[in-house]
């Protein structure tokens, strides 16, 4: 994780433009195997996989096997204990104040910088994301949220109601603001911590309907496996409008994109035949797909 920070962090080096934009997507509970591009043949992930198939793919990338140390990992690059980040609640998740994190250093260099989704490294400011870097912040800040559908949400700390299925609503909130980056002539760093499928199992009714009597490789009449499928799917199709975008702006060629995983699957899914899942230190729970 380490690397990945220096890595982003540095990258404007190896660009004709002195300042390319930066765009990371991060799913949550979201499995190795739950992508087309690992040889899943329940679903389909074109857009995701796109990202492999037109840049880098990592063969051997590695998380915690839960999701606040990983985020914790991602926004500082470095081991998240050494950040004061050792569970996912009891205060536990949140960073040390000394830390300097990616947005910060993006900051710094005259970027616009946004998180739309789930932040899950401290609720309250200045522990909030408006404390850690980023300009713009909407979405919720604990690890869990209730609904996936018009839910309470937050912008910038004023509670709002969000529109929709949020997964939809935070691509649509980060599209406004990368368009709006774009109009101003300055760089962004969007950051779209993503938070599916992750429980509660709800995914809007045309992502269902593909997966409802649909017959799995794995879990057979598995309702929980069906719908996480459904909100992968919806993942890919939200990568998809947000990939689209860029190539309307014509920023494609100017804009490094990050796709990576928090954790291993929710669930015993297809996941390539690796050991362990969500929680666990073997390799199921903490290998993901790193594409970039």
């Amino acid at each position: 994780m380490r690397r990945l920070l220096s890595f982003l962090i540095l990258a404007p080096l190896a660009f004709a433009k002195p300042q390319p934009n930066v765009l990371v997507f991060l799913s949550d509970d979201q499995g190795w195997g739950d992508l087309s591009h690992s040889g899943n043949l329940d679903l389909k992930t074109p857009n995701i996989d796109s990202l492999a198939r037109d840049g880098a793919s990592f063969d051997a990338f590695s998380v915690c096997p839960v999701c606040s140390p990983t985020r914790a990992e991602f926004l500082t690059g470095r081991y998240h204990t050494r950040s004061g980040v050792w569970a996912t609640s009891s205060g536990g998740e949140r960073m040390d104040l000394d830390e300097t994190t990616i947005a910060d250093h993006f900051q710094g260099a005259g970027y616009r910088t946004a998180a739309f989704g789930k932040w899950h490294n401290g609720m309250q400011f200045p522990y909030h994301p408006n404390g850690r870097g980023f300009d713009e912040f909407y979405g919720f800040c604990s690890g869990h949220w209730g609904d996936y559908f018009d839910p309470m949400l937050e912008k910038n700390g004023v509670i709002v109601k969000g529109e929709g299925f949020c997964i939809d609503d935070f691509t649509n909130q980060a599209m406004a603001f990368m368009k709006d980056s774009h109009k101003s002539g300055k760089p962004f760093f969007t950051y779209l911590p993503y938070n599916t499928p992750h429980s509660p199992m709800q995914v809007p009714e045309g992502d269902w309907e593909r997966f409802k009597d649909k017959k799995l490789s794995i879990d057979k009449g598995n309702n929980h496996t069906r719908c996480a499928l459904a909100m992968c799917e919806n993942l890919d199709m939200n990568v998809g409008r947000v990939l689209a975008m860029l190539d309307e702006l014509k920023i494609t060629e100017e804009t490094i994109v990050v796709w990576f995983h928090d954790n291993g699957p929710n669930g015993k899914r297809w996941n390539g035949g690796l050991r362990g899942h969500k929680g666990s230190v073997d390799e199921g729970g903490c290998r993901s797909p790193l594409f970039l």
